[in-house]
Formats: C-alpha cells, sequence, structure tokens
C-alpha cells in the first residue's frame, strides 16, 4: 500500500468498482483496528461506532479470538474443508449446541451455507417452500435480507431492488409493525391470509427483522412479534427470522427474540457470528424442517473453519456465563440516554432502536449525512440507515468501554450541533 495518501486514493478510484459504498464517505486509508478504534496510515485516530455493520461486535482483532486462529494456522490446521467433519467444526458446534442451542430450548439443526447473510437467507426461503409446497412468501416494509435475487424480492429498499434489472418475485410484502399509523398490521395480515378474496397466497413463509436494521431500526414490539408467530401457524406457514444483523447479542441477547416468546422455525445467522469478522453465515432449522438432501443447497465455502476457530472463543468467552449479557444491558441504558441528548438537539427527532442498535431519526437524509460527515472529520466512524437514509445509527461493538461510548457520544454531539448550525445558516441565506 503507497504511503501517499494521493497516490493510494488514485488505486481505488482507477480501479475499483463503482459499487464500492462506505470508503466514498470515509476517504481514510485504514491500515490497523484494536477493539473500538480503527487507525489510519498517516495517524489518523477513530472510534468506530459502526463496527463493520454489526459484523464486529465483539470488536476489532480480540486478542483470545487472535491467538487461537494464529495458533491454528501455525499448526497446519485445516484452512479449507468444504464441508468435511473437521476439529475446527466440531469445537464450534459443540460450544453453540452447550452455551447458546441448549440454554434456550432450542433443537435446531445448524446447516452452513456460503458465506454471506443474503445465502442464509436464500437458503431458508427455499426450505420453507420445499416443507410447504408453497412459494410465497410475506415479507414486509423496510425490510433488508440482502441483494441477490431470491433474498432481494424480500428487501424492501427500492434502490437495491432497481440495481437487480428484472422482476423479482414470489414474495407479497406487507406493512411492519408501526409503518401505517393507527393500523394493526398483524391484524390486517391475518384477516386478508384468512379471506379466501384477500389475494394473498397461502405463505411458505413468514420473514423478518424483529429490528429492522438498515430500514431505519424500526423495532417490532413483542406482542406483534408473537401474533405474526401465531397467525405463520394457524395458516400452515414457517416462521423465519432473519437475526443477521440484530443478533449474536445486538439487541441486548443473543438471539433479538429470546424474551418475546417465540421460537421461529428458522433463524438466518451471519455478520458477527464468527466472533472474529470473519465470513461465516448458518441457518437454524428445526429438524422436522431439516429437508434438503446432500448437497442441495451447497457452496464452495460452506463453513469457514477458520471462522469455527474464531466463533467458538466468542461463544465461550462471551456466553458462557450471564456476565457479558448484564454488562450489555447497562450499555443500552447508557446508549438510550446519550442519544437523547443528541435528539434533544434536532426539533422533531425521535430514538429509534433498542439495545446497542439504536440511533436518532433527525428527519431528513440530508442532516443525517451532515452529522455523520461532521462526525468522521472529529474522529467518529458512524453511518445511516433508514427509508430516506435520516437515521443516524449507531453500533459501537458491544465491547465497548463506557469512557471510549462516552468519548464518541460527544463527537457525535459536537458533529450534530455543527450540522445544525451549518444547514440554520444556509436556510437563512
Amino acid at each position: 500500500m503507497p504511503n501517499d495518501m494521493n497516490q493510494a486514493d488514485d488505486i481505488f478510484h482507477r480501479r475499483e468498482s463503482a459499487a464500492r459504498s462506505y470508503c466514498r464517505n470515509m476517504p481514510t486509508v485504514f491500515t490497523a483496528g484494536r477493539g473500538s478504534e480503527l487507525f489510519g496510515e498517516n495517524g489518523e485516530h477513530y472510534i468506530d461506532f459502526l463496527a463493520g455493520c454489526s459484523s464486529l461486535n465483539y470488536g476489532h482483532n480480540d486478542p483470545d479470538m487472535k491467538a487461537a486462529l494464529i495458533a491454528h494456522i501455525s499448526g497446519d490446521g485445516i484452512a479449507h474443508g468444504l464441508d468435511l467433519h473437521t476439529d475446527a467444526k466440531a469445537g464450534f458446534l459443540r460450544a453453540f449446541e452447550t452455551h447458546i442451542l441448549q440454554p434456550r430450548g432450542m433443537d435446531h439443526r445448524v446447516m452452513f451455507t456460503g458465506p454471506t447473510g443474503a445465502n442464509a437467507v436464500e437458503a431458508a426461503m427455499k426450505i420453507a417452500r420445499k416443507v410447504t409446497g408453497r412459494s410465497n412468501v410475506i415479507a414486509f416494509t423496510n425490510g433488508f435480507h440482502g441483494v441477490t435475487m431470491g433474498a432481494l424480492a424480500a428487501t424492501g429498499n427500492g434502490y437495491h431492488r432497481g440495481g437487480a434489472a428484472m422482476d423479482t418475485q414470489g414474495v407479497t410484502r406487507m406493512p411492519f409493525d408501526g409503518y401505517a399509523e393507527g393500523v394493526d398490521s398483524a391484524a390486517l395480515l391475518d384477516q386478508m391470509l384468512s379471506d379466501p378474496s384477500g389475494g394473498i397466497d397461502a405463505p411458505a413463509a413468514i420473514l423478518f427483522e424483529t429490528v429492522q436494521g438498515e430500514g431505519g431500526l424500526n423495532a417490532a414490539s413483542p406482542e406483534w412479534v408473537r401474533k405474526v408467530a401465531d397467525i405463520a401457524k394457524k395458516h400452515g406457514a414457517l416462521l423465519i427470522i432473519d437475526d443477521i444483523q440484530a443478533g449474536v447479542g445486538r439487541t441486548g441477547t443473543f438471539f433479538s427474540f429470546e424474551e418475546m416468546g417465540v421460537i421461529p422455525d428458522i433463524v438466518t445467522l451471519a455478520k458477527s457470528i464468527s466472533g472474529f469478522g470473519l465470513p461465516l453465515a448458518l441457518v437454524l432449522v428445526r429438524p422436522e424442517c431439516d429437508v434438503f438432501g446432500p448437497a442441495e443447497h451447497n457452496g464452495t465455502f460452506r463453513g469457514n473453519t477458520h471462522a469455527f476457530v474464531t466463533a467458538r472463543v466468542a461463544i465461550e468467552k462471551f456466553w458462557a456465563d450471564a456476565g457479558f449479557q448484564r454488562d450489555l444491558a447497562a450499555k443500552s441504558v447508557f446508549v438510550t440516554s446519550a442519544l437523547s441528548e443528541v435528539a434533544a438537539l434536532v426539533p422533531g427527532a425521535k430514538l429509534k432502536g433498542r439495545g446497542l442498535m439504536q440511533g436518532v431519526d433527525v428527519g431528513t437524509g440530508a442532516l443525517a449525512a451532515e452529522i455523520c460527515a461532521r462526525a468522521f472529520e472529529k474522529g467518529l466512524i458512524i453511518e445511516t440507515s433508514g427509508n430516506e437514509d435520516q437515521v443516524v445509527k449507531v453500533l459501537a461493538p458491544l465491547t465497548t468501554t463506557t469512557e471510549t461510548l462516552r468519548a464518541g457520544f460527544n463527537i457525535l454531539l459536537a458533529a450534530t450541533r455543527d450540522a445544525i448550525t451549518d444547514t440554520t445558516l444556509l436556510a437563512a441565506e
């Protein structure tokens, strides 16, 4: 990597596809990451409130995961094993069974898909269709499930759907909880499915996120989630919860639905399940729904052996007892309080999300973008979400200390004040 920023910047512009995204708003060449901090090649220092879009829930380069991975590689441990049995896979499955599935009363089997969350969603939808013999999937407004063709059909965002350049089919979209003021969207869904002239084909599955990560941190109420689960059972559909962004502790519990009285038929996980930012995705499926034949849904990289090593350490380190979850509860309160100070600066702003997946709806995408840009200039990496990118979204690593959280929110407060002042001056002109 060249030392001169201009030379480095030139190679990215000259050779990297125009599909690049985050780097457009963060023009630094990053060279190192530790915990909740990132460092640039020219000595820049940033607090990370993006965490790989919730792919680094345990921060950058956790020392215990790093040591285990180095030991595995140094000992000529398996690097790629297709879906062969390996000691690394066995270690992960035992830890996941012991510390995650069994304590939560889940008998689900674990299917390793290709390494992306979208691939996990594709597999989940295919399973539901094969189990039920139906093709329709119910998805919801502002839902985001990936941009490969099947997952994209369930994704609501028009910009991403436009990238398909062809019809996306097989999904009926319904309003998410709170989408339409005064409308009980669960009751509406049940009524339409129950009415032979309701116009909705009997669904194979009902698919949603309990907190819509890219859709603007819209958080479904436990009551709504339970109602939808009951509706799925009533109408013979499988319940799929996409926990790719909201899972692995992001909302305060390992799964986002744990305290809602619901256990889905299928759960999709990716992003932080590896613990170390390594690609890994999986589908949890009830045994009676585990219907694929050998390699019926496959991929060369189904199950990342290096990720198995770090994922096992992450589970044993953070989820073997209740201490980490108690810490998350305390940090969630802190984040809510800090975001309330930010919201107080912007007329009409409102808090969104839950746990350590929270943000502030500032009303417009322009203001949210300006706040994030000012924050970056001051040393904080943070991004937006929402149907118009109007939500400033905090996804700090779950391991971030209170002191670092406070420093990051101080930057966010200062950036918000600056952005509002400049916006006010521009409006006056």
